[in-house]
């Protein structure tokens, strides 16, 4: 007789030959998420359906709170799990342990992932990063040689230095092959005189970009002796050449504004520094001009001539000063004499005589006692070559150097002979 089995026994036999296919034990399934329903539990319910069929699933919140994203009505995604039977209700569902975006969210997680595996490396520390040099005279560029991003670099770096040398390798810059061209182009630049590397291409979807962040790509940028400055995409795009690159510009326009410096603002720096140079010097001569200036005046004032000029004119003002005094005595004495001429005539006439003989003797002694005076009576002032008054034949030996002032000039000497007065001893 045939066996009766019941709906419990028949789904649980099911559910026993499902956990132990092999295939449907660890599977991966795409398709298009809808009904789904966030628990209070933190479980996750949703359908799974493609153009034909659908399937039902569930994300234990054990699972769930891996998600990265919000699970929403229509994505499309790639559920990885283990297909199971419910055996109240005998439906058989995916039980997912990860879900991840379809295409775009792929490549997304792919990125995320390689980025992760890169920092940790270390290949994106700022220590590794090589500094732009700030006048480059050759600029490497590795691009599409057609499209807007080439003509905008060679534009902006003309325009910011007309005498800039351009190296262009062309390289493929999307679809298969094109990060391997990309690590061509990267290894051929680094073997010329091109002091800094731009890479880039214009904007487009993450899968226009993607062969800018394949790992091959990113070692190639990161081994480079030469620095290279990142220029991918539009300002919001960012990819994992960017990451790795010494400098990461927003645009490749962008990148040329930071490669190439401005050499008509370099000239106003420049005559602006030579006008700086210019003042600066002229301050200092000037400076120096007067401290000149200022030691010849001390020089001049410790000479024999200008001590000379100095005594001469005490003398003369003590002789003004003198003739004053006797003109006043003078004055004093006659004023005297003519208030008693008649009483003291010959006493006057004596007295006068005896100032007069007193002044001529003051005026003998003052002339005596000018160095003036002195020169004119055949004597003679005599100095060494340094200024000293020389008084004595200890102070000079042959070959000494001599000046001599007479009354009406210099004479300049050297002497060969010396002899002691024996007289002068007795």
């Amino acid at each position: 007789m045939q066996k009766v089995f019941s709906v419990n026994q028949v789904n649980a036999y099911i559910r026993g030959l499902i956990e132990e296919d092999m295939i449907l034990s660890d599977i991966q399934i795409k398709g298009e998420l809808s009904n789904v329903k966030y628990h209070s539990s933190g479980h996750i319910y949703f359908t799974l359906k493609d153009s034909k069929s659908s399937m039902s699933g569930i994300m234990f919140a054990v699972n769930a709170y891996t998600l990265d994203f919000l699970l929403k009505e229509g994505q499309a995604v790639v559920v990885t799990g283990n297909i199971g039977v419910y055996e109240r209700d005998g439906k058989y569902q995916i039980y997912a342990k990860s879900i991840s975006r379809e295409g775009a969210g792929l490549l997304y997680e792919k990125y995320e992932k390689l980025k992760k595996s890169l920092e940790e490396m270390g290949m994106f520390d700022e220590m590794y990063k090589q500094p732009i040099p700030q006048f480059v005279r050759t600029l490497g560029v590795v691009t599409a040689p057609t499209g807007a991003a080439v003509r905008d670099i060679i534009n902006v770096a003309k325009r910011r230095n007309p005498f800039i040398q351009i190296l262009l390798y062309p390289a493929q810059v999307q679809g298969d092959g094109a990060a391997q061209s990309i690590v061509n182009g990267i290894k051929a630049l680094e073997q010329t005189e091109a002091d800094v590397i731009i890479v880039g291409r214009g904007g487009g979807s993450i899968e226009d970009l993607w062969a800018f962040n394949e790992e091959i790509v990113a070692r190639a940028i990161f081994d480079c002796t030469k620095p290279i400055i990142s220029g991918t995409g539009h300002e919001t795009d960012t990819t994992i050449a960017d990451w790795v690159a010494d400098l990461r510009a927003p645009t490749p326009s962008a990148a040329a504004e930071l490669a190439v410096f401005d050499y008509y603002s370099f000239e106003l720096t420049l005559d602006r520094y030579m006008d700086e140079l210019n003042d600066a010097m002229d301050a200092k001569i000037n400076s120096y001009r007067q401290r000149l200036e200022s030691l010849k005046l001390r020089v001049e004032g410790h000479s024999s001539v200008h001590k000379l000029q100095i005594m001469r004119m005490q003398l003369k003002n003590a002789e003004d000063r003198l003739i004053r005094i006797m003109d006043d005595k003078l004055t004093s004495v006659e004023s005297k004499v003519t208030d008693y001429e008649a009483q003291i005539s010959s006493s006057f006439d004596n007295a006068l005589m005896k100032v007069k003989d007193r002044f001529a003797m003051s005026i003998t002694r003052l002339e005596t006692l000018s160095p003036l005076s002195a020169l004119s009576r055949g004597y003679a002032y005599v100095q060494d070559d340094g200024g000293n008054q020389i008084s004595s034949i200890k102070q000079l030996k042959k070959g000494s150097h001599l000046e001599i002032y007479l009354k009406d000039g210099k004479v300049y000497s050297d002497v060969t002979k010396t002899e002691k007065d024996k007289f002068r001893n007795l």
